[in-house]
């Protein structure tokens, strides 16, 4: 048990940092607006 939750701690971490790729890319895309973008789809609103 103590192996799997490892397992998930490191994953979650992994994903943590290609979220902060992705929004850094994001950013130099679209500026001041990238974080309301993300809002906008997040809430269904494409």
């Amino acid at each position: 048990m103590k192996n799997e939750a490892l397992k998930l701690a490191s994953e979650i971490i992994r994903l943590d940092l290609v979220r902060d790729e992705l929004l850094e890319e994001l950013i130099l895309l679209s500026g001041n607006d990238a974080h309301e973008i993300l809002r906008q789809v997040q809430n269904g609103h494409q």
